[in-house]
């Protein structure tokens, strides 16, 4: 992956940024949201100073990040929970299908 120059503006900023070419489209998106986050809390909050704005933001996109992280670990556990109960009924049927007709079942792992 070779990475080349890409120009994105933010705030009437512009930044040249190393990006691979496969990922130019993702960055300038992502560069699209980061400025529209930052006009919305500007035009929310009043504050001008844009390395404020800029501070505002980021920690506003950690947390969002931070949440995102439990909802998946949460999604995560119980999608482990529910295959481990699902696991265990096919266990189960199969142990009773064994003894209904008198087979050895080896136990799934």
């Amino acid at each position: 992956m070779s990475a080349q120059p890409v120009d994105i503006q933010i705030l009437g900023r512009t930044l040249r940024v190393n990006c691979p070419k496969e990922q130019q489209d993702a960055l300038k998106s992502s560069a699209a949201e980061l400025e529209q986050r930052l006009k919305d809390l500007k035009n929310r909050t009043g504050v001008t100073n844009t390395e404020q704005l800029i501070f505002i933001v980021a920690l506003n996109i950690c947390h969002e990040l931070a949440q995102e992280k439990i909802k998946t670990q949460d999604y995560t556990d119980n999608m482990e929970q529910k295959i481990r109960v699902l696991q265990h009924t096919i266990e189960q049927a199969l142990q009773e299908q064994a003894r209904i007709t008198g087979r050895t079942i080896t136990p799934l792992e």
